[in-house]
């Protein structure tokens, strides 16, 4: 419903939040079931950012980003603007101006399925963004959208409160009540993959490693020498 804002939105435990800064997008994507990445096009306006947080969602109409201006009220330390139009549009929603504003109260970053701009200063700021765009074309503030609604979001449902994680391989949504199963599902992986990272440097194969030869017999894979 265009002109709500939802408040006080119930946020994961700041401890698991912080624990997901740890482990990579794709971590978390295959720990959760290869679920939850937001589409590639979705990308960073630098590289080496890498964040975790809690998402305040903004719906926007093509064009205006006024909404964007009424979330920063509902942002906290620790959260992260996710932001979608209502329809495809390249503009320029964000820019530095609205990144001082943010970063004043703890936000860590912007998802933003559209454009942002300002990217030199934000990276000087050290401001991290996620876009689908580079965009210099303005936008108006005339029509209202709304804020902690459950939106979409480069083909991921987010909704207030749950966890986003991004870096330079892209981003991924956690549901806030999921978030400490799939967190031990993140450790339980990172310490599977240090068990195979340490095979492989002594020089084993994948292969072997992973168990691949018998269903890649079965598959009928066939040696010849040459």
């Amino acid at each position: 419903m265009a002109g709500l804002v939802v408040r006080n939105i119930a946020r994961a435990d700041s401890s698991v939040v912080e624990a997901f800064a740890h482990y990579g997008v794709a971590t978390v994507h295959e720990a959760q079931g290869r679920s939850g990445a937001l589409a590639a096009y979705i990308t960073p306006i630098y590289a080496g950012a890498h964040i975790a947080g809690s998402a305040v969602t903004v719906s926007v109409p093509p064009g205006d980003n006024w909404m964007i201006h009424v979330a920063v009220e509902q942002c906290g330390d620790g959260d992260v603007l996710v932001v979608a139009p209502t329809e495809p549009c390249e503009h320029g929603y964000f820019g530095e101006l609205l990144a001082t504003a943010v970063h004043a109260r703890g936000v860590r970053g912007l998802v933003i399925e559209a454009g942002c701009r300002d990217v030199a200063d934000l990276e000087r700021m050290r401001f991290p963004v996620w876009s689908k765009h580079i965009s210099a074309l303005g936008t108006v503030k005339e029509r209202l959208g709304t804020v902690n609604e459950p939106i979409a979001c480069a083909g991921q449902r987010v909704e207030g409160g749950d966890v986003v994680v991004a870096d330079d391989d892209g981003v991924v949504i956690v549901r806030r009540e999921d978030a400490p199963r799939v967190l031990e599902a993140c450790r339980a992986r990172e310490e599977k993959e240090a068990a195979s990272r340490r095979r492989y440097a002594a020089g084993e194969l994948s292969l072997d490693v992973q168990g691949m030869r018998e269903q890649l017999t079965a598959e009928g894979l066939r040696y010849v020498d040459g």
